[in-house]
C-alpha cells in the first residue's frame, strides 16, 4: 500500500535558444539545491490556476518573458508516487515552441546557463530526470507522452502511459 502523502502540482519549462540549447536552472535552493533543472514551480492550486497559466507565470518571474498561451506546448506530464519518500507529485512539462532571448541569468533560486541538450546528461541532474523525463522529453518533443515514476521504497520504476505504443525506451 502506498504511503499516504501530499499531493504537489508543478510545472517545468522547456526552453531553446536559436541554437537549440536548452535553458536550465542551476538550482542555489532547495528542492534539488545543487542540481540543474528547467525553470517552473509549484501551481498557485489556492486561486485556482491552471497548469499553463502557472508556466506562463513561471517564465515572467523567473527569466521575465511575457508569453502567451499560443506560444507554449504540453509536451509531457509526469505522475510521481512517493519522490524522496515525502511528496506525490503531477508535473505538466511545456515548451515554448519557438526559440527564446533571455537577458535575466541568475535570480534568487540560481542561475540560468544554456546547455546543449546532448550534453545535459553529463550535467548534476535527478535520476529520474536523466534516465526517464529527458528522454522522453527529447523523443516526444513537439507531441505528447505522459509516464508515471513511482519512488516507493527508495529506488524507482517507471512506465509510459501514453503513447502506448510500447515504446519506453
Amino acid at each position: 500500500m502506498t504511503k499516504k502523502l501530499p499531493y504537489k502540482i508543478a510545472v517545468l519549462c522547456y526552453l531553446f535558444d536559436e541554437r537549440g540549447r536548452l535553458l536550465l536552472l542551476h538550482r542555489a535552493q532547495e528542492p534539488n539545491k545543487g542540481l540543474y533543472s528547467p525553470i517552473g514551480g509549484k501551481l498557485h492550486m489556492d486561486e485556482g490556476e491552471s497548469p499553463a497559466a502557472c508556466a506562463l507565470r513561471e517564465m515572467r518571474e523567473e527569466v521575465e518573458l511575457d508569453l502567451g498561451y499560443a506560444d507554449i506546448h504540453l509536451t509531457g506530464l509526469i505522475s510521481e508516487t512517493a519522490f524522496g519518500g515525502e511528496t506525490h507529485w503531477l508535473l505538466f512539462l511545456y515548451e515554448v515552441t519557438h526559440p527564446v532571448e533571455v537577458t535575466r541569468m541568475q535570480f534568487s533560486e540560481g542561475t540560468l546557463e544554456w546547455h546543449a541538450f546532448d550534453e545535459v546528461d553529463a550535467l548534476n541532474i535527478p535520476e529520474t530526470d536523466r534516465k526517464v523525463i529527458y528522454p522522453l522529453f527529447r523523443k516526444y518533443r513537439g507531441k505528447f507522452f505522459h509516464a508515471h515514476i513511482d519512488c516507493t521504497n527508495g529506488g524507482y520504476t517507471w512506465r509510459l502511459e501514453h503513447p502506448t505504443d510500447g515504446s519506453a525506451d
